[in-house]
């Protein structure tokens, strides 16, 4: 495959770093969102998310002529479809729409030749699904359900792996899992990857690949609820939960991960669903980790609750309208913007819903809150926030938080759900 032109589908947290590597490399890369503003902010060689040194990757590759984005598909040799996959409903159902939509928008495009990856994460079938929609939409050309090797179209999986902060880097710097619809459609798709990833690009089929991302995130969701749960028991027996687990971990096949206040972004709180969509009557270990990370925000609530009728207690000449409570970080881990999916997030806004008095919202990584907070609450400096609160929530361990360790100690009504103090 002699690639001369990429479509990225899709240019947010995955699909703008991927558009912009491929760029670097001297690739003509066409990328798509229906999002205007972020099609202009681009095309202005700027970006619109927060990302280490994506800025200066994506100018460059913008003054070369190598990326540039429109809301339309135009003709290209691959298309990456980059789109979330969120809920829909209250049961946890995968949402395809969006992957949907995308393959309807480039179905137009595609020539004999092309290759489709899903970079989305997935319920596993959801590359064939995917197959399956361009099919209906372009009768003219073959597809690998139906014409395996032969096909006009490759259609493979290949998720991505990577951690916020470190996307630039580790996109290039880490194994790449190809999951192919037949072994030519992952030859095909390798050799694109293989551009820009310095790790291996591991061969696989579709299904495989689909679920070795869920399961890569499972079993991180799992270990995560046996910390979580671990600070609910030991906070009933009054134990210290951030001693006890560096106690344990002394053990020399022993790793307890670090409890938090839940978990969020759009992988781990997300994935395992989709095993437990596919296969609710096996997947009971899944299922009762996400059900445990999952209820901890609601036991950080019911903290901040009693810290508040404690305060009361202390200053009876005072009432609920007259505590302050502040809440430090809204992402949903540290350092980055990134909201969705935030247990931060869904505990200041619960926060919001049930107190009387001021709050105050501390997220160094944002210049304005979302809609939610919309009059509710107030986006205040770390300074500003710990001089003028009552009740202070560390809800995630920012930088700026662990330098001011000591100025958080002065507080006597602090909950601090990562252990910072």
């Amino acid at each position: 495959m002699n690639t001369k032109t990429v479509s990225v589908i899709g240019l947010g947290y995955i699909g703008l770093p991927t558009a912009a590597v491929f760029a670097s490399r001297k690739v003509k890369v066409i990328g798509v969102d229906v999002n205007q503003k972020a099609v202009d902010t681009i095309n202005r060689g700027e970006i619109h998310i927060v990302e280490p040194d994506l800025d200066i990757v994506v100018r460059a590759a913008v003054t070369e002529r190598y990326l540039r984005a429109t809301t339309v598909p135009e003709a290209a040799d691959a298309f990456l479809i980059a789109v979330p996959t969120p809920f829909k409903g209250d049961n946890h159902e995968p949402d395809l729409s969006y992957i949907q939509s995308a393959s309807k928008a480039i179905a137009p495009v595609l020539k004999k030749g092309d290759l489709v990856i899903l970079e989305s994460t997935s319920p596993v079938g959801a590359t064939e699904q995917m197959s399956a929609w361009l099919a209906e939409a372009r009768t003219d050309l073959t597809f690998p359900q139906t014409h395996g090797e032969q096909s006009d179209i490759r259609i493979a999986h290949c998720p991505e792996r990577v951690l916020p902060g470190h996307v630039l880097r580790e996109l290039v710097q880490n194994d790449r899992v190809i999951g192919g619809m037949t072994p030519k459609c992952s030859e095909q798709a390798a050799a694109l990857y293989k551009i820009f990833v310095e790790g291996e690009c591991v061969i696989t089929n579709a299904r495989t690949a689909e679920m070795a991302k869920l399961t890569e995130n499972s079993f991180r969701d799992v270990n995560i609820a046996f910390a979580n749960e671990l600070s609910i028991i030991c906070d009933k027996l009054d134990i210290n939960v951030w001693e006890l687990i560096a106690l344990a971990n002394r053990h020399p096949r022993v790793n307890i991960l670090q409890p938090g206040p839940g978990v969020g972004g759009h992988c781990i709180a997300v994935d395992p669903w989709f095993i437990v969509s596919k296969t609710p009557g096996e997947a009971r270990l899944i299922r009762t980790a996400r059900e445990v990370n999952d209820s901890k925000p609601e036991w950080v609530i019911n903290k901040v609750k009693l810290a508040v009728a404690e305060y009361l207690q202390e200053n009876p000449d005072k009432t609920a309208k007259d505590v302050t409570i502040a809440c430090y970080g809204l992402s949903f881990k540290p350092d980055i913007d990134d909201l969705r999916e935030s247990p931060a997030l869904q505990i200041a806004i619960d926060i919001c819903d049930w107190h009387e008095g001021i709050v105050n919202l501390v997220e160094p990584n944002v210049e304005s809150l979302p809609s939610e907070f919309e009059k509710r609450a107030n986006l205040v400096s770390l300074i500003n926030s710990i001089d003028n609160s009552d009740i202070n929530v560390i809800l995630v361990d920012h930088k700026e938080f662990l330098t001011s360790v000591e100025l958080f100690k002065k507080n006597t009504y602090l909950i601090d759900a990562k252990g910072i103090v």
